[in-house]
Order: C-alpha cells, then structure tokens, then sequence
C-alpha cells in the first residue's frame, strides 16, 4: 500500500542559477498524472512564469520515469464513474497547463528521464526543446487496450514525426527508445542516461545568455507558422519583429550591432552577443 500524495507534494521545484527544475513527483506511480497533479503543475507553471529569477523551465520526472500517462484509474475508472462533468473538468485541467506550457513566456526543456507514453505526449509537444535518455521508453499504448490515443497525444506524434512512422506508432503500440524517438522528430535529440542533466544544464546556460524578448518571439512565431501558408508565415514575422522592437527588440539589435561591427566580440553564426549590456 502506498500512501496518497497530497497535492502540493505532486510535483517538485528546484530553482538554481536562474533555472527551474520541475519534476511530476509520483515515483511510486511512474509519475502518471492525477487529478491533483494537474491543478498542481497548472498552479507550479503559473507562480513561476513571471519570476526575474527563472529564465528557462526544465521539466522532468522523479525516479526512473519522465510520465507514464494519466492515471488509468482516477482517469478511466474513478473520475468516468462521477459522470460526463467530472471527465470535462479533468480534461481541462490537464489541457489548461498544457496549453499555458505551449505559449509560456520563458524557454522550455523537457529532459525525458525514462518511461513517457501517452498523456505525456501533450507536455513533451508543449516543450520547446526536448532531450531524452537513450534508453528512455517512448509509446502510445492506447491501441493496446481498445482505446485511441486522445488528449492530443495522436496529434503530437503526426505533428513531429514523418507520417508514415506516426502511423506505425499509434497502429502497432510498440515503444521507441529514446534514441529512436530523435531520429524520427519525436524529441530534440538523445544522449546516454549519465550524460541527461548535464547536456540539458548546457542548452539552458546557453538559452540564458540570449535576449529574452528575442527569445519569447521566436519561440512563438515557430509554433504559429505550423499551419501558415509562406506568404502568411513572412507577412506574420515581419509584424512580430516590429513588435519586438516595442519590448526592447531594437535596443537589442542596436547593441548586438555595436557588439559585432564595432566591438568584434562576437560572430553571429558562431555565438551569442552579450545581452547583459542591453540598454533600456
């Protein structure tokens, strides 16, 4: 028997040096997400996402699993049981965090530790850039046991994976490896298990030297170009540049400039410019 988590303890925080470690904290669990979880991790991302000390969001998951899914049996026994509205409201408790994770003001990491099938699509897909273990467990069961893969999970993998793999994938029910899954687009890429925080301590330090507000736009404007035309797509950047520029875009690209011709600190192809020297 093991004893139920409160909600506050479902998911862990760790903030250091300007980045936040959030982990789904249901180890005995395989950190399949609850109920509680859910309101959990929607009020974690919501407290942190304005904070001057986080810059980049790093999600993961204690013990030997990223997320197992939901919780088939508060999800499919327990909240089907109380009727049509308790299904509703779960389900926007999870989509509602999922969603703020896909537009979020700050850069995101998924560091895939282990186990990650199903419901665990949807934050894996809300996260910026994704690095797995390679021996880490990638699938979509649902086939297996008489269902389809909902809550957006079917979505993800057409999303991000060449059609014809995502079709195997949801059809056969078998898992990827986490080295798999980055040679079919599922995650960033995959390093061995020992290597996991340090590459991802890396891509942060490194996400933490560029201008923030350069940062925020261009992740955006990557997620809304999915389903623009080329036309839409160049009219809509040209606009999201302009308005950059009110949040601090053109002190930036002035410095950045200064930094480059002047200076000759920098080459663009090869590092980032020093954002700390940003005036206004």
């Amino acid at each position: 028997m093991t004893t139920e988590r409160a909600e506050a303890d479902t998911v862990a925080v760790t903030i250091e040096n300007r980045i936040a470690w959030v982990r789904f904290n249901r180890p005995e669990k395989r950190n399949c997400m609850s109920p509680k979880l859910n309101r959990q991790m929607g009020k974690v991302i919501e407290e942190l996402e304005f904070r001057d000390d986080v810059g980049v969001l790093v999600l993961s998951g204690e013990g030997d699993a990223w997320s197992a899914g939901m919780d088939l049996k508060e999800y499919f026994r327990e909240t089907e049981a109380e009727g049509l509205h308790a299904i509703r409201r779960s389900q926007r408790e999870a989509y509602r965090w999922w969603q703020r994770l896909r537009w979020y003001e700050k850069p995101t990491i998924g560091m895939i530790n282990g186990w990650c099938f199903g419901g665990g699509y949807g934050p894996l897909y809300a996260c910026d850039i994704a690095v797995a273990a390679e021996d880490a467990q990638f699938g979509l069961s649902e086939i297996n046991w008489g269902i389809l893969p909902g809550g957006g999970a079917s979505k993800v993998a057409q999303e991000l994976m060449p059609l014809r793999k995502a079709m195997y994938h949801a059809m056969m029910g078998e898992n990827l490896t986490g080295k798999q899954a980055a040679e079919q687009g599922l995650v960033t890429e995959a390093v061995p298990a020992a290597e996991l925080k340090a590459r991802v301590t890396a891509i942060a330090e490194a996400l933490l030297k560029k201008d923030a507000n350069a940062l925020r736009a261009t992740k955006w404007a990557m997620r809304r170009m999915v389903e623009m035309t080329y036309d839409n797509a160049e009219d809509y950047l040209i606009r999201s540049q302009e308005a950059l520029h009110s949040f601090g875009g053109a002190a930036a690209r002035k410095e950045a400039t200064r930094q480059f011709l002047d200076e000759k600190s920098f080459k663009p192809g090869l590092e980032t410019f020093d954002a700390s020297k940003v005036k206004g």
